[in-house]
């Protein structure tokens, strides 16, 4: 039996203790929350000293969050809770914000930046063509290089795939012919025939030598992995992490997931977009119609920023390491096809990339721009900005999913409909299924593919990462897939949305309260 099917054979004996997991890990947040509860409602009724000092700090907490920068509808969303149960919400709050946990891992992420950064050495001279060429493309490689360690390259290619069935069997091809290093990192990885065949392939590059490393997001083990995958993984030769596993022990770091998906092969070439490890993604398996994904292979010098962008992360809770054996020599040249900036975003700290990047589209773009999202929840200054850009002359297009994942997201969705569409914004549902793909076209001479998607979750509370295109032949097959998905799409309507059952439409309403702390 290869080792795919082994691990495969495992999860499905596992799938009952998984669940059983999770709900012992349910039952220990509830605890949490019950002890909180009680606490506050003894120490309420105790004595008017104690409910007066909580009230005291409620007051204090109000007043920190209005002063604090950041996002005011995320300001408004913490708020609310505090105003309704002024005692508990601000213990609440101080709960999940204001932890040292997260103030720490911050800290860490910013050293290894800077140990990287010697490393991921920024081309001046790419960059002042660049900003000659085009003065916005150039202002926004400045920023991310200053604000991300994350410079613009030439001397690269990309690759575009309009489905996950396309991009899985470049990833095998390409997997074979690793020399050197795997590096692997998703959000989802479930057992099936796309998980098998990779494993079976890492297994045997690590016997013949290829360091071979492995990270997914930690939430696995509450749905589709056994808490000792990685154990598995060792004892066959390949490095393995979960990020952030969860426990029955609250920490706001469980808010902050890794969202990023991202392939290194030899430091030559580089996979990301919206595809995990999961058999829905290359429909082998059918859960929401017919699932369209994206993605993109880069190779050439941009690869670089991918490495050390994962070993970053890698190595946030362990120590230092020699950076810089895995900056390989300068290779022949693979040929210029334009600009590309990959970049990562980090929820923790003061930039918001993945929303300054789509900003920075949205304000700068002459004829169109056109999105694919599976969600779509956007802050005010988002919203402000779709809405601008076709006020301005710019076709706005969105494709969203037709049939959801997540029917509360959806619903949530639905009540962004009117406003924009109110705007002069297009929007269109994938009728044949569900859209998971994350791409920004515009002009003919921009593109964004990546893992962000257009909500809260992504643009502030994810780790995720993506890349920036200028110039390059592929936006033309990126504009040409779009096209091809809209002729698949239903158009919505002004109105469509007052034709939702009540309860559909209060759901959402409701949601969207609380929808920036989703």
């Amino acid at each position: 039996m290869n080792m795919g099917e082994k691990v495969n054979q495992v999860l499905g004996k596992l799938k009952t203790v998984i669940y059983g997991r999770f709900a012992m890990i349910l039952l220990g947040f509830l605890a949490q929350l019950i002890l909180l509860t009680v606490g506050y409602i003894l120490l309420r009724n105790y004595s008017y000293l104690f409910y007066g000092l909580f009230l005291a700090v409620s007051a204090i907490v109000v007043i920190y969050i209005y002063n604090a920068p950041g996002n005011p509808d995320l300001k408004l969303s913490w708020m609310l809770p505090i105003a309704i149960f002024p005692v508990f919400g601000a213990i609440f709050y101080m709960t999940i914000v204001m932890q040292p946990g997260t103030t720490v891992l911050y800290e860490r992420l910013t050293e290894l930046s800077g140990h990287t950064r010697k490393y991921v050495v920024p081309r001046s001279d790419t960059r002042d063509r660049l900003r000659t060429e085009s003065p916005h493309m150039g202002q926004l490689a400045y920023y991310l290089e200053k604000y991300d360690n994350s410079p613009v390259y030439d001397n690269t290619q990309m690759k575009y795939y309009a489905l996950g069935d396309s991009q899985f069997v470049d990833m095998v091809e390409e997997l074979k012919k690793a020399e050197k290093f795997i590096f692997m990192e998703f959000f989802i990885v479930s057992g099936g025939q796309m998980l098998g065949t990779i494993l079976d392939i890492l297994k045997e590059k690590a016997r013949q030598g290829v360091e071979v490393r492995f990270m997914c997001d930690g939430t696995n083990v509450l749905w589709n992995l056994p808490e000792f995958f990685p154990q598995m993984l060792e004892a066959e030769g390949i490095r393995c992490k979960m990020f952030a596993p969860i426990r029955p022990v609250f920490s706001p770091h469980y808010n902050n997931r890794d969202h990023r998906k991202i392939l290194v092969i030899d430091g030559k070439v580089a996979f990301t977009g919206g595809i995990n490890l999961a058999d829905e993604y290359i429909n082998k398996k059918e859960r929401f119609g017919h699932w369209k994904d994206v993605g993109a292979k880069i190779s050439g010098d941009a690869v670089e920023r991918f490495t050390y962008m994962f070993l970053e992360l890698w190595d946030v809770d362990g120590e230092e390491e020699a950076y810089g054996k895995y900056r390989l020599p300068g290779e022949a040249s693979c040929g210029s096809d334009g600009y590309a900036i990959p970049y990562s975003v980090c929820p923790l700290g003061p930039e918001r990339v993945g929303q300054m990047v789509y900003l920075e589209i949205l304000n700068t773009a002459h004829t169109y721009v056109h999105i694919m999202t599976p969600y779509l929840i956007p802050d005010y200054q988002m919203l402000t900005a779709l809405s601008y850009a076709v006020k301005r002359g710019v076709e706005v297009v969105i494709i969203m999913p037709h049939i959801p994942d997540k029917k509360y997201a959806f619903l949530l969705a639905k009540t962004y409909y009117d406003q924009l569409l109110e705007a002069g914004v297009r929007i269109c549902e994938y009728e044949p299924g569900f859209v998971h793909a994350k791409v920004f076209i515009s002009d003919n001479v921009k593109a964004v593919v990546g893992t962000v998607n257009l909500d809260y979750r992504s643009l502030f509370h994810h780790f995720e990462c993506g890349v920036v295109l200028y110039r390059n032949s592929q936006i033309a097959v990126m504009e040409q897939d779009f096209q091809d998905t809209l002729g698949k799409c239903i158009e919505m309507k002004e109105g469509d949305y007052g034709k939702l059952r009540l309860r559909d439409r209060a759901i959402g309403r409701i949601m969207r309260l609380v929808a920036p702390l989703m």
